[in-house]
């Protein structure tokens, strides 16, 4: 499944005639040129989740920053990093229910 897949299915997961109200996933252009994606966390399971911050700056042309602040996953990067602000979101959400069901089976036996 291609990342856009995923995050539209998660999207569609999170969606329960609230949420999407008030919060929501907004993807835009810098001018300098990039790419960012704000994902909103709020009122989701994953509204407390922490990651570490992820920086590369090797030049003008290829950096990315991804961090989770206020609730919400913040990615931007140069024009080539859009998969890559996905993929990065997709991995810490994976991680996070990877790490959910581990200590839930844990804790059930």
């Amino acid at each position: 499944m291609s990342e856009i897949e995923w995050l539209q299915k998660w999207y569609h997961q999170n969606c329960n005639g609230e949420w999407e109200h008030s919060y929501g996933i907004e993807i835009g252009t810098l001018d300098n040129p990039g790419w960012y994606v704000n994902i909103d966390l709020n009122e989701t399971q994953y509204e407390n989740l922490q990651m570490d911050e992820v920086m590369q700056e090797k030049g003008d042309n290829d950096w990315i920053r991804c961090v989770i602040s206020d609730g919400v996953f913040r990615g931007a990067g140069d024009s080539l990093k859009y998969k890559e602000i996905l993929q990065i979101f997709k991995n810490v959400i994976e991680k996070e229910k990877q790490s959910n069901t581990k200590k839930h089976t844990y804790d059930e036996t």
